[in-house]
């Protein structure tokens, strides 16, 4: 499938668990347990992480690295829950709205309702948009 587009016709279904899980169980519990590992299994080597709001992009999974490195070190502590998911298998998509509870180092916590769309392909993320209430988290790292 080198054509690849997001949402794209054609795909092959993947049962409607499998976005749930790959969302929470998998991406977001990799990131509020500061899983790095756990995080990047989620990513395809040539995925893109958009940041729509501020309209920061990370393109593959060594500049994916870079920004979470980066988050990681930044803020104490993550929580992603409160979750709406609406997964489409027949285009390999699920969206999913979620609170945020961060905290940066030494700060007051923050609260965020976001949005996420993800879109897979061969059962990982190929691009993700992330659209957030407040302030860009998600800076460049050190790639």
């Amino acid at each position: 499938m080198a054509d690849w587009t997001p949402g794209m016709a054609g795909q092959v279904p993947l049962p409607y668990r499998f976005y749930i899980d790959i969302v929470t169980k998998r991406y977001f519990d990799g990131v509020d347990n500061k899983n790095l590992t756990q995080v990047l299994n989620c990513f395809a080597p040539d995925a893109i992480l958009h940041e729509a709001t501020s309209n920061t992009i990370h393109e593959g999974r060594d500049a994916i690295r870079a920004m979470f490195e980066k988050l990681f070190a930044d803020f104490e502590s993550i929580w992603h829950g409160n979750f709406a998911h609406t997964a489409d298998p027949d285009t390999n998509t699920v969206c999913s709205q979620f609170t945020v509870l961060i905290t940066p180092n030494g700060g007051e916590q923050l609260r965020y309702e976001n949005c996420n769309r993800f879109y897979c392909k061969d059962r990982l993320f190929q691009h993700v948009f992330v659209y957030m209430s407040g302030d860009n988290l998600l800076k460049e790292g050190d790639a």
